[in-house]
């Protein structure tokens, strides 16, 4: 069965910023394969100038004593809460063990700070693994994590892993004037719930950078009802007065929205926006509709003097966007 804690953010999927700082051997496949989305391929007649090529991280059989490991930065600072080691594919070449540990880092630590690093925290203790199977392992800490150490034992081949958790920002760190991207995924921001996306999934649309292709954004399905509204609600990073949004449609030409709106909310905590009650909210309009282009970044003046924690962004008749970036300033709490 599937564990609860996958609804969660991947920490480690290299969409979300995440990267493979160091390995020790990734001679038969790149060690970056581990933070690539879904479970792997393979392909039966695949093969390079090193042998099967495999999607994952496969290191060559060790002939010395130790075992291998790898380093991978999370792409925020955050709170673990579970972890999925997947041998998918792997079957005579997987590792019979693995071991996980945390620790804590300014996030541009160079390698050999890292490798010289000896505070490393235990997280998942010397584990069986099996072939061609996902492992998944709860884990739950109010400590917080920026890098971590993926131990095989002694070699082998992992397809991907996966770490998931929230991420928790030091807002002590900005002052109250400084323009931040608050739904940004990174800075903790979350799409929280939106009433279409056959073609690719809501968290698409608050990940960093832009769109490296069509899959990697928001879209929904054609929809043939007269005057159609598809609506996505994103839980901001921190509650703020937000001043310019900005609507990307890159790489949708021939499937962007007509036009777009935005409405705002201001909720506490303890009450979670869902498609089942999301008509029962007094919603502010923040941004009156507005024409989009195809392939392009729209900016959008928003200059609002109420404090908002929420934000649904409308779509007219139906579409896809890229990225949704809407900048403000945080509430003085």
């Amino acid at each position: 069965m599937t564990p609860e804690f996958v609804q969660l953010q991947n920490l480690a999927a290299e969409s979300f910023g995440a990267k493979v700082i160091y390995c020790t051997d990734d001679f038969f496949a790149p060690v970056q394969n581990l933070l690539k989305p879904g479970r792997g391929i393979f392909i039966e007649d695949k093969y390079t100038e090193y042998g099967k090529w495999m999607d994952g991280w496969e290191s060559r059989r060790k002939r010395t004593e130790g075992h291998d490991f790898c380093i991978i930065q999370l792409g925020a600072a955050a709170t673990l809460r579970g972890l999925d080691i997947d041998t998918n594919h792997f079957l005579g070449n997987h590792p019979p063990f693995a071991s996980v540990e945390g620790c804590k880092l300014p996030m541009d630590t160079d390698v050999e700070t890292l490798l010289a690093h000896d505070d490393w925290d235990a997280l998942v203790k010397k584990t069986a693994l099996d072939p061609g199977s996902q492992h998944y392992i709860d884990m739950f800490s109010d400590y917080l994590y920026t890098h971590l150490k993926l131990h095989i034992y002694p070699d082998g081949g992992v397809a991907r892993f996966k770490v998931y958790g929230e991420v928790q920002t030091d807002w002590n760190q900005y002052n109250s004037d400084e323009r931040l991207d608050l739904a940004a995924a990174t800075m903790g921001a979350r799409a929280l719930c939106c009433n279409d996306m056959f073609f690719s999934h809501m968290d698409n649309l608050i990940m960093p950078g832009r769109g490296v292709n069509m899959g990697d954004g928001w879209e929904t399905k054609r929809n043939r009802t007269l005057g159609n509204r598809d609506w996505i609600v994103v839980k901001l990073a921190h509650a703020g007065h937000l001043k310019q949004a900005l609507i990307d449609t890159c790489h949708f030409k021939g499937n962007y929205p007509d036009t777009c709106s935005i409405d705002a909310l201001m909720l506490d905590d303890t009450i979670e926006v869902t498609n089942e009650n999301i008509d029962s909210f007094e919603w502010t309009e923040v941004l009156p509709k507005q024409k989009l282009q195809a392939h392009h970044e729209h900016y959008f003046d928003l200059d609002t003097t109420a404090a908002f924690s929420h934000v649904r962004l409308n779509i007219f008749p139906d579409g896809g966007i890229s990225r949704m970036r809407i900048f403000g300033h945080k509430l003085q709490m």
